[in-house]
């Protein structure tokens, strides 16, 4: 798990988008044919759409924090 946080932290934006729709694309097939090979697989790959869902929010949270942070430093230097 850790190390599947660490490829998609290294990704870039356009990259993650790229993995989410191979993902979604490789969710569909799997769940065609789980009633073969069982569900463990679909929801191995619903994790993964859900880690880089949520690296991205954390991402766009930090860059607002140090947006917020820049604002409140060059108001106190004013």
């Amino acid at each position: 798990m850790k190390r599947q946080m660490k490829e998609f932290k290294a990704m870039g934006n356009d990259e993650r988008k790229k993995k989410i729709e191979e993902l979604k694309f490789e969710l569909i097939k799997s769940k065609a044919g789980a009633a073969k090979t069982g569900g463990s697989k679909i929801k191995e790959i619903k994790k993964a759409i859900a880690r880089i869902y949520t690296l991205d929010k954390e991402m766009v949270k930090e860059s607002e924090d140090s947006k917020l942070l820049k604002r409140k430093i060059s108001k106190v230097k004013s």
